[in-house]
C-alpha cells in the first residue's frame, strides 16, 4: 500500500544533547573528522544506514539511546567540547581578517553556481563543476571570506544510477525532503517563510522560497519553486539538475540569476550580513544576475529623492560589470548553454519586462555577434562575458583555451590579448584527504601544522613529510588499497543484485580486486571527449596487463552519463560488458552511482589515477587532484591542471596525437586513428613503466622508486592543489580588484549624487565608440639606415596619428614587437607605450616618438597601434577596438635580422 503523503518527523532531543542540532545544521560536519566521529559514537549501525548524514541519523535514533547519551558524561564533554569548537570557527579571525590590507578586500562576495557539491547528503551536484563550487565555499569558510553562496533547491537533486543487466544506465530520482537535509527556510521576521517572485510572460508569477545550509561561516541560499503559490509548471522549475527542455532551462537560470539577486539582498537585510560587493558568476547559468543588478541601479535611482540625478543603463551597466566576475569552465562552445533569440525576448518584454531594463538591451548582452555566430540565438557565456570586467578560466592551458574561443569578442585583438585570465582550480583538503593520511602526516609535522597546511594554501612545499619513512608510507598505501577493495566487493554485490542475480550467482564477487595488485582508477562524467573506453581499444592488450602473471593490474571505473545521452550510456554499456567477461571480472569493476561518498574512497585506495581526455578538452579536471593528495600518482594527457604541474617525478604522461583528427569530430577517420594511437601509448606506459616500478622491489620487499613518487607527490603537488590556494588568488587578484573598482565607479561626485565614476565611464565609452572610426595610424617612420640591427640597438619611431576628436589622453599609441614568423605574424610580443611629441599638426595628426630596443636576435618585426585609455579600464582591450596601420603608413616593413 503506498502513502498518499510523506513528511518526516522530527526527533525530540533532550536538553543536555541540543547542541547535537546545532552541528548536524552546519555542514562543517562534512569536512570536520571530529564531529563526524561524535555522530558516528551515537549510534554507529544508524550512522552507517543513513550514509553517514547526522539529519537522518538524528531523526532515527531510538529515545533509549538518546536517554543513554543524554546521561553519558564523557559523550557530553565530547558533545560540548565540538560545540565550543564550531562556535569558535565561526566566530574567531581567520586570514581574511588578518589580511595586511583589510581595507581593500571586499566588505562580502555573493557566489552564484548551478550546482553545489558540499556533501553526499545533500545531493544537489552532477559532476566536477558542483564539486568545485562546494569545494569554494568550504575553503572560503575556512579562510574566513565573507561568501554567500547562491542556487538552486532541485527537488530531486541529480539522478541515481544503476545498471539493467544488459548494462544500460538507468536513472531514477529520489524526491528530497528538504527536513530530512541539513537546511532550514529563510523567514521573515514576523516568520513567514521568504518569497522570492519573477515575472513571466501571460501575466504569470514564478515564486520561490529560499533554503539556506549553512557551509561553516558561509550561508548558502538555495531557490526553492515547489511550494504552493505556483502552478504544476512552475512548481516543476526546479524539479531536477540539467533536466527539461529549452525554456525549463531558461526558467530555471532567470531564477538562479535574478532571482538569486533578490534572494541576496533580503537575506543581507534579515541578517545584517554585509552587502556583496562583488558578485561571481560560475559559469554562465547565472549570468541573469547582471541584468538584474542593472535593473536594481535604474530603478532605485529613479525612487531617489527629488532632484538626485538617476543612472540610465549604459552607467549601470559600468557600474555593474566593474564589480562582477565570470568564470567560464567549458573548452568548447557546445559546452555552452544558448537560447533561441526570440525565447528570451519573450521573458523580457510585456508582463514579464524587467523595469528599466530594454529588452534589446539585453538581447545585444548575448549577441553572437563575431564571425560564424548565429543571429538567432542567445549565448549566455558571451552575456557573462559583456557583464564582467573580469573573467578567468581554471587552469593555465584552459585560459589559453578560453582566449582563442572567445577572441570573436575581442576582434582586432590577438586571442593572447583577450581579457580572461586563469586561477587553476583547487580541492577542499579536509574533504578529499583520507584521515589515514592526515593522521600520518601530522605524526610527523604536529596535528596543527597539517590541518594549517591543509587549509591555507599559503605554503609551496609541505616540508617535514620528508622524513616520514618508507615503510610507513607503504603500509597505509597497502590499508588504503584494502579499504577501496572491501568497498568496491560491497558496490559490486548491491549492483548485480540490482540487475537481477541472486546470491548463489555471486559466490566470485568475494575474490574480486586484490589489496596487493596495482590499483588504477578512472571516475568522471561520461562525454565522449574523457574518452571512458579509450582503454578498451586494444582488448586483448588490455586483458594481458590485468591478467599478467606476475606484475597485474586491476582497474576501478566508474562515471555517470547525463540522462538524454545515448552515446554516453553506449560507452558504460561497453565497459560493462568487457567488465563482466568472467576472466577479468576479477581485476576489473565498473561500479554504479557515482558521488560523493563513493569518491571519498576511490581517491585514496587508487595508486594510480587515470586521466585520458581528447588535449584540450579537459578546463581542470580535479579529480587527479584528490587522487595526488592522498599519495596517489596520476597518469594523464597533458590537459588541464596536469599540463602545468607534472613534474616527470609525480606520475606519467600519456603521449597524444595532436595533429591527427580535429579534437571537435570524434566519429572521423582520423580521431579513430588518434584514439589507436594514444591508446597504444597509454598500454606502453602502463605495462614498461608504471607496472614496473610498482613491482621493482627491494630485498625488503617495498618498491623504494615508486615511494619516492608518493613522497614527492605528496610534498610538492599537495600545496599546489589546494582550494585554499585557488580561494586566495581569487580574492588577490580578482575579487579585491573588483572590489576596489567598484568603490570607484560608485563614489559620488563633490557635492553630487553617486556613480558619478560610473556615469563618467559610459559617457567616455560612448564617445571613443562614436568616434573610433576616425582614428588611423596615418604614417610610421624609424630611424633604420641598415637592414641588418645588432642586439642592444634601437630604433627612433615617429608616428603621425589621426584622432578626430579624441585627446591623447583618450587613447595609447603602441610599438607592438617580437619575434616574427615566415608571414611576418609577431608572437612572444612586447608592447611599448609611445609619448606624443607635438601636434595636431594643419591635418589634425598628433605625432607619437619613441625608442624601440631590439632585445633580441634572430626574425624582429613590429607594429604600431593605437587603443582607447582611461585609468578605470581593467584591460586595453576592454572595448574591443584597435587601430593599426595601413599598409601604405610604414615606411619600412620593421623586419629586422
Amino acid at each position: 500500500m503506498k502513502a498518499i503523503r510523506r513528511f518526516t518527523v522530527r526527533t525530540v532531543l533532550p536538553e543536555q544533547l541540543q547542541p547535537l542540532h546545532e552541528l548536524a545544521l552546519n555542514l562543517r560536519w562534512s569536512w570536520h573528522s571530529e564531529t563526524r566521529d561524535l555522530f558516528r559514537s551515537v549510534d554507529p549501525e544508524i550512522w552507517a544506514a543513513t550514509g553517514e548524514d547526522p539529519v537522518r541519523l538524528l531523526g532515527e535514533v531510538p529515545a533509549a539511546r538518546l536517554a543513554a547519551l543524554a546521561a553519558d558524561r564523557r559523550f557530553l564533554r565530547r558533545l560540548g567540547d565540538q560545540a565550543d569548537d564550531l562556535r569558535e570557527y565561526l566566530s574567531g579571525p581567520r586570514w581574511y581578517q588578518s589580511a595586511e590590507d583589510g581595507a581593500a578586500l571586499p566588505a562580502a562576495v555573493a557566489y552564484f553556481s548551478p550546482e553545489y557539491g558540499i556533501a553526499a547528503a545533500l545531493p544537489q551536484y552532477s559532476g566536477g563543476l558542483g564539486i568545485l563550487a562546494g569545494d569554494h565555499l568550504k575553503s572560503a569558510s575556512d579562510l574566513g571570506v565573507p561568501l554567500i553562496g547562491v542556487g538552486l533547491f532541485y527537488r530531486h537533486g541529480y539522478f541515481r544510477q544503476s545498471l539493467s543487466r544488459d548494462g544500460w544506465q538507468q536513472e531514477r530520482y529520489p524526491l528530497l525532503d528538504p527536513d530530512e537535509l541539513a537546511v532550514s527556510l529563510l523567514r521573515e521576521a514576523d516568520g513567514s517563510p521568504v518569497r522570492i517572485d519573477l515575472a513571466l510572460p501571460a501575466g504569470r508569477t514564478l515564486a520561490a522560497h529560499i533554503w539556506k545550509a549553512q557551509v561553516g561561516r558561509v550561508p548558502l541560499l538555495l531557490l526553492d519553486s515547489d511550494i504552493e503559490a505556483n502552478s504544476p509548471a512552475e512548481r516543476d522549475v526546479t524539479d531536477r539538475l540539467y533536466g527539461g527542455g529549452s525554456e525549463h532551462r531558461l526558467l530555471q537560470e532567470m531564477l538562479l540569476g535574478i532571482g538569486g539577486v533578490r534572494a541576496v539582498r533580503t537575506y543581507c537585510r534579515l541578517t545584517g550580513h554585509a552587502a556583496p560587493e562583488v558578485f561571481h558568476t560560475n559559469e554562465g547559468h547565472a549570468g541573469f544576475l547582471g541584468v538584474e543588478r542593472i535593473r536594481e541601479l535604474v530603478t532605485a535611482a529613479e525612487k531617489s529623492e527629488e532632484g538626485a540625478q538617476g543612472l540610465d543603463f549604459a552607467a549601470a551597466l559600468e557600474a555593474v560589470r566593474a564589480g562582477t566576475l565570470f568564470t567560464t569552465h567549458t573548452p568548447v562552445p557546445a559546452g555552452i548553454d544558448r537560447f533561441d533569440r526570440d525565447l528570451v525576448a519573450r521573458h523580457f518584454t510585456g508582463d514579464a519586462a524587467l523595469a528599466g531594463v530594454p529588452v534589446e538591451q539585453v538581447l545585444a548582452l548575448g549577441a553572437e555577434t563575431w564571425r560564424g555566430g548565429d543571429p538567432k540565438l542567445f549565448n549566455m557565456a558571451a552575456m557573462g562575458l559583456r557583464l564582467a570586467q573580469r573573467a578567468n578560466g581554471v587552469s593555465t592551458l584552459h585560459g589559453e583555451v578560453s582566449r582563442s574561443m572567445f577572441n570573436g569578442l575581442w576582434p582586432g585583438f590577438d586571442a593572447a590579448e583577450v581579457p580572461i585570465a586563469s586561477v587553476t582550480n583547487g580541492v577542499h583538503a579536509p574533504t578529499w584527504i583520507d584521515p589515514a593520511v592526515v593522521r600520518l602526516g601530522a605524526a610527523e609535522i604536529g596535528t596543527e601544522r597539517a590541518e594549517d597546511a591543509m587549509t591555507t594554501g599559503e605554503t609551496k612545499r609541505w616540508t617535514g613529510l620528508e622524513r616520514i619513512g618508507n615503510s610507513e608510507i607503504w603500509e597505509l598505501r597497502r590499508a588504503l588499497r584494502a579499504q577501496l577493495v572491501d568497498e568496491a566487493r560491497t558496490r559490486v554485490r548491491t549492483s548485480w543484485r540490482q540487475r537481477g542475480a541472486g546470491d548463489a550467482e555471486l559466490g566470485w564477487v568475494g575474490a574480486v580486486l586484490d589489496p596487493d595488485v596495482l590499483t588504477i582508477g578512472f571516475a568522471r562524467r561520461v562525454p565522449s571527449y574523457k574518452r571512458l573506453t579509450l582503454m578498451l581499444r586494444d582488448q586483448e592488450r588490455l586483458r594481458a596487463l590485468l591478467l599478467h602473471p606476475t606484475r597485474p593490474v586491476q582497474i576501478v571505473v566508474a562515471g555517470k552519463a547525463h540522462p538524454a545521452d545515448d552515446g554516453g550510456k553506449r560507452l558504460i554499456q561497453q565497459m560493462v560488458a568487457f567488465a563482466d567477461d568472467p576472466a577479468v571480472r576479477h581485476r576489473i569493476v565498473f561500479l554504479p552511482d557515482y558521488d560523493m561518498a563513493m569518491a571519498q574512497r576511490l581517491y585514496p585506495g587508487c595508486d594510480v589515477w587515470l586521466n585520458n581526455p581528447l588535449r584540450p578538452l579537459e578546463a581542470c579536471g580535479t579529480s587527479g587532484m584528490k587522487a595526488a593528495l592522498n599519495g596517489c600518482l596520476n597518469l594523464s594527457v597533458l590537459d588541464g591542471w596536469w599540463d602545468e604541474w607534472y613534474d616527470g617525478q609525480n606520475g606519467w604522461a600519456i603521449p597524444t596525437a595532436d595533429g591527427v583528427g580535429s579534437v571537435l569530430d570524434p566519429e572521423s577517420a582520423e580521431a579513430e586513428r588518434r584514439d589507436d594511437i594514444e591508446s597504444a601509448a597509454l598500454y606502453d606506459l602502463i605495462e614498461h613503466q608504471v607496472a614496473a616500478r610498482f613491482y621493482d622491489r627491494g630485498a625488503d620487499g617495498l618498491p623504494h622508486r615508486w615511494i619516492a613518487m608518493v613522497r614527492h607527490t605528496l610534498v610538492t603537488l599537495g600545496p599546489k592543489v589546494l582550494a585554499g590556494r585557488m580561494v586566495r588568488e581569487y580574492v588577490e587578484r580578482l575579487y579585491t580588484p573588483a572590489a576596489l573598482a567598484q568603490r570607484e565607479l560608485a563614489a559620488p561626485a563633490p557635492g553630487g549624487t553617486g556613480y558619478a565614476g560610473a556615469r563618467a565611464l559610459a559617457d567616455w565609452k560612448a564617445k571613443v565608440r562614436q568616434a573610433w572610426p576616425a582614428v588611423r595610424v596615418e604614417h610610421v617612420e624609424a630611424e633604420c639606415p641598415d637592414e641588418a640591427q645588432e642586439l642592444g640597438s634601437a630604433l627612433s619611431l615617429r608616428v603621425q596619428v589621426s584622432l578626430g576628436p579624441l585627446e591623447p589622453a583618450d587613447v595609447e599609441v603602441q610599438v607592438v614587437s617580437g619575434r616574427v614568423d615566415e608571414r611576418d605574424g609577431i608572437s612572444d610580443a612586447a608592447l611599448l607605450a609611445l609619448k606624443p611629441a607635438g601636434g595636431p599638426d594643419l591635418d589634425g595628426r598628433t605625432r607619437y616618438e619613441g625608442q624601440l630596443e631590439l632585445s633580441r636576435t634572430g626574425p624582429f618585426g613590429y607594429t604600431v597601434r593605437v587603443l582607447p585609455a582611461h585609468p578605470l579600464l581593467a584591460s586595453p582591450a576592454e572595448l574591443g577596438l584597435v587601430a593599426l596601420p595601413a599598409e601604405s603608413a610604414g615606411m619600412d616593413t620593421g623586419l629586422l635580422r
